[in-house]
């Protein structure tokens, strides 16, 4: 293990918290996920709302994809109920993106980005997302989006599941704390140093461009791992490598924003291997980035 592991947990602390120190949402937040049909939880100084795609089942390899791992929809919210960013990302079938599209466009919601994070079956397209307005507006202008999916809704709480994950392991090696719910390890932290600003507004450094990883622990030590390292430009090819050289496949490289400055790049990435191996690559693409 790298010896900057007190140091990194250091500078990580504030920003890591965003996935472990939750706290439902006070009014009148609570209101915006009454529109959404879900509960709310206060992390990382936004407000975050999700729907988990239970009803899809994705395959890559020989594995299926839990969907607190790779198919969870969300939305977030800064600022003030009243004058409030929105940005999330929709996890969409083949046959939902044309009309979510299209109604993206009716309800002046942009869209950010297109693509895909992992490569399985069924093909599963993302659509990252943006409007700044009234919050409970623009909940029910998302609502209406959301309507043209098969996103179940209202969304439910994950049944309590004994924990199988080595957490002092994963959160040790790593550096980053986060929440742990049965086989599944959900972490988050901020890469990308100073502000970064969007239509001249800063933006929210978790909400916008923090860098989730996200670990399923399968049987006899084996796990999957995939999310995204939201980087700066000269990071990229010191990430790659780092993914690379430690047997970790990038899934795609691409901008969830438009105009950003400075720019920020998103390098998605699938890892699948004995978990000690896993954590050891994602922790020299953690130092890469660094």
């Amino acid at each position: 293990m790298s010896p900057r592991l007190p140091l990194l947990s250091l500078l990580l602390f504030a920003s890591a918290a965003t996935l472990s120190a939750q706290a439902s949402v006070p009014a009148p937040w609570d209101s915006v996920g009454k529109i959404l049909q879900t509960s709310g939880t206060a992390t990382g100084g936004y407000y975050r709302y999700g729907w988990p795609r239970r009803d899809i089942t994705l395959r890559i390899g020989a594995t299926t994809v839990a969907p607190a791992l790779a198919l969870g929809a969300w939305a977030g919210f800064s600022g003030e109920p009243t004058a409030a960013t929105m940005m999330g990302d929709l996890v969409l079938t083949s046959d939902e993106l044309k009309p979510v599209l299209a109604e993206l466009a009716t309800q002046r919601i942009d869209v950010m980005a297109i693509h895909n994070h992992v490569v399985g079956d069924p093909q599963i397209a993302y659509v990252h997302f943006h409007a700044d307005g009234d919050a409970r507006d623009l909940a029910s202008r998302l609502d209406r989006v959301l309507a043209r999916t098969k996103t179940p809704r209202p969304a439910t709480a994950s049944p309590p599941q004994p924990l199988s994950v080595d957490t002092a392991l994963v959160f040790g090696t790593l550096g980053i704390r986060g929440r742990a719910l049965g086989n599944i390890v959900q972490m988050s932290t901020v890469l990308v140093p100073g502000q970064v600003t969007m239509e001249g507004r800063v933006l929210n450094p978790a909400l916008a461009y923090g860098t989730p990883i996200n670990i399923q622990v399968l049987d006899q030590g084996r796990a999957v791992a995939t999310g995204d390292f939201s980087i700066p430009a000269e990071k990229v090819g010191p990430v790659f490598r780092a993914l690379t050289q430690n047997g970790i496949g990038a899934t795609a490289l691409h901008s969830h924003l438009i105009g950003e400055q400075p720019a920020v790049y998103y390098m998605h990435f699938w890892a699948d291997g004995q978990l000690s191996d896993v954590l050891k690559g994602l922790r020299a693409a953690l130092d890469a980035a660094r």
